[in-house]
């Protein structure tokens, strides 16, 4: 996907994750899931549950068993975690992964405000999955956060 594509939907997952109701203890995310040129399904931090992250939002209005997955790319404002303070649920680079996503794309890396060293780009990379960074986008993506310890 060309780059100004890649700025129009990490604009959107932005838009998303001002949606998120503030927690002093979490980060406020927004996520696009797009296949074909087309949304196909968004999420942003706590959207139906206190607990629940942007791309576990979005990835849970798709059945896991959607072809377009496949072909999809991800665009989280964020790093998408690689482990979770609430162990019993799967952090997020499992969830794309198995859901086949080939594309990620990141405004942001997770800095060690709760996990000491996310290494979610690292595991999607590892696996395959293409990772982008749109650095340029960071600071629109961290503005919605700035109540964190963001160092």
């Amino acid at each position: 996907m060309p780059e100004p594509e890649h700025h129009r939907w990490m604009l959107r997952a932005i838009e998303l994750a001002r949606r998120s109701p503030v927690a002093p203890g979490a980060f406020s995310v927004g996520a696009v899931i797009v296949a074909d040129g087309a949304e196909i399904a968004t999420g942003y931090s706590r959207e139906t549950d206190p607990k629940e992250h942007a791309e576990e939002a979005a990835l849970a209005k798709l059945d896991p068993a959607d072809p377009r997955l496949r072909s999809a790319t991800l665009y989280s404002t964020l790093e998408p975690c690689s482990e979770r303070a609430t162990k019993s649920r799967l952090p997020c680079t499992d969830r794309v992964l198995a859901a086949g996503i080939p594309t990620v794309v990141i405004a942001w890396r997770e800095p060690a405000t709760f996990v000491e060293n996310c290494v979610g780009v690292e595991r999607l990379e590892k696996h395959g999955v293409r990772v982008v960074e749109l650095p340029d986008l960071a600071e629109a993506a961290m503005a919605m956060n700035r109540h964190l310890d963001l160092s």
